[in-house]
């Protein structure tokens, strides 16, 4: 049952998720710093002026800042071999497009970092990781405009400089394909096409917007990609995609049909353009049909085709179905659209689990690019309690993640080149779509809530202990 020799266990976060210390250090304002906190049924606020009195979860998030030694120093008790995490853009360019970068900010990446490798841990840095500079966001509307690319490129030169030696692995934007959707614009791009306060889930949507972004985000991957080789021949670059894995609801070819073309936008087109270096037929069709025109510009296409990523890395949480009939609805959680499948059970939040569906992605993927791949996000939001006697027995995580941890090994035996396996939130942190604490994920309980109240203690969780077995035995031992 073993996974291959070398195989790299950890675990994944995000700057702007657990940090905290958001005006510390010469930090800027991001985008999700100027959210409010939500629930499971009630949206988080986007705030353009910061309201006096409001409970904004990113401006201290679990204090990751002043705490990181500490939280290291919990992953390598539990054997990580790779830690994934982000550098916030504003740490190193407080307004996104200053020429010199911040030193106050390159040096605190720079001892988490030393901090990792004191123990034997892999970096896997996302450059950017849903916390766009706010002020690029109310100067140009972020990626709708091209000159993002030059400043995401000047974020790209400092740190693969400054780094150079000590990190090898690198993914350019996370969950770029989440801009597919109405949700992604502000959340993956700082796209706000009306800068006022609303809630998270209202946005005024503009999808010409949207797809111009991504454009523009492709270009500076492919680019960065290209800058990466130059500065230090050993980097690899990786994409990062949602994995929104879909099934035809019926054998009703018009089901499958829907669903090849759910798939095609949602999974498939940005994964095509950053893996293959171009942008694939089948969209060709979906912008004339949504009148959506890329404005390109002359070298664009050969930009692409240069800069094609090192290897595929993705996040994987759940499945669902497409039909073609417009009279069934959407299930609870169902954000990425589509209807519930009734052979499968849903978390709380109404995310359905589907072990099976990662093995299937995983060939799927691996069949279409034939890149190594990484599943660098993965696991179960809940409702963690505290009990009596101090612990936290979270035997439904360990559930979750056994079973996806054994179809990862089917896939491994059906020949998929997996490489590492690093779940999300392999510490409590603040939700990225409802801005909540009370959606748990980690392996540490961070005492941390969604009133603002907590002294942020950490304390090891019954699914640390399972996951450290796991990692000694290379995924032999999953009991």
């Amino acid at each position: 049952m073993s996974f291959p020799k070398g195989f790299y266990w950890g675990g994944a976060t995000a700057a702007n998720q657990l940090e905290g210390g958001w005006q510390e250090g010469g930090k800027g304002i991001s985008c999700p710093d100027i959210c409010t906190g939500g629930t499971a049924t009630k949206s988080k606020r986007i705030t353009p002026v910061l309201e006096e009195g409001t409970f904004y979860p990113s401006h201290d998030a679990i204090d990751h800042y002043h705490r990181f030694k500490e939280d290291i120093a919990l992953f390598a008790e539990m054997g990580f071999k790779m830690y994934r995490f982000s550098i916030a853009w504003t740490r190193i360019f407080p307004n996104g497009d200053e020429d010199k970068p911040n030193e106050a900010g390159l040096k605190f990446y720079e001892e988490l970092i030393d901090e990792c490798l004191k123990y034997g841990i892999e970096p896997l840095i996302t450059i950017s990781h849903y916390e766009v500079p706010f002020n690029l966001t109310k100067k140009w509307n972020s990626w709708v405009d091209r000159r993002m690319i030059d400043c995401y490129l000047n974020f790209c030169r400092a740190i693969f400089t400054r780094y150079k030696g000590k990190v090898k692995y690198w993914l350019t934007f996370n969950e770029i394909n989440s801009a597919t959707t109405a949700m992604g614009a502000f959340l993956g791009q700082g796209i706000l096409n009306e800068i006022k306060e609303m809630e998270f889930m209202d946005q005024v949507d503009v999808p010409q917007n949207r797809f111009q972004g991504l454009h523009h985000q492709f270009v500076a991957s492919a680019l960065a990609v290209k800058m990466a080789h130059e500065i230090d021949p050993n980097y690899q670059v990786g994409c990062m995609q949602i994995m929104a894995t879909s099934y035809g609801l019926t054998c009703n070819p018009d089901d499958q049909i829907e669903n090849q073309q759910k798939n095609h936008l949602m999974n498939w087109f940005c994964s095509d353009v950053q893996c293959r270096g171009k942008y694939p037929n089948y969209i060709k069709r979906y912008f004339k049909e949504n009148n959506i025109e890329i404005k390109m510009e002359e070298g664009d296409e050969e930009i692409l085709a240069t800069g094609p990523v090192d290897f595929y890395t993705c996040s994987y949480y759940m499945s669902n179905c497409q039909t073609a009939d417009k009279t069934k609805e959407g299930g609870k959680g169902n954000i990425l659209g589509g209807v519930p499948n009734p052979y499968l059970k849903a978390s709380d939040w109404g995310w359905q689990i589907d072990p099976v569906g990662l093995r299937y992605s995983l060939n799927e993927i691996y069949d279409r690019y034939q890149l190594p791949i990484f599943v660098v996000e993965n696991g179960l939001g809940a409702y963690d309690t505290i009990d009596e006697d101090g612990k936290v027995r979270d035997s439904y995580r360990i559930d979750y993640l056994r079973s996806h941890i054994e179809q990862m090994h089917e896939a491994v035996l059906d020949g998929v080149d997996l490489r590492g396996y690093t779940p999300w939130g392999c510490i409590d942190l603040v939700s990225a779509s409802t801005g909540e604490m009370a959606k748990r994920y980690g392996f540490i309980f961070v005492e941390r809530y969604d009133d603002g109240t907590g002294d942020f203690a950490r304390r090891r969780k019954e699914s640390f202990y399972w996951y450290k077995k796991v990692i000694e035995t290379n995924g032999e031992d999953l009991k």
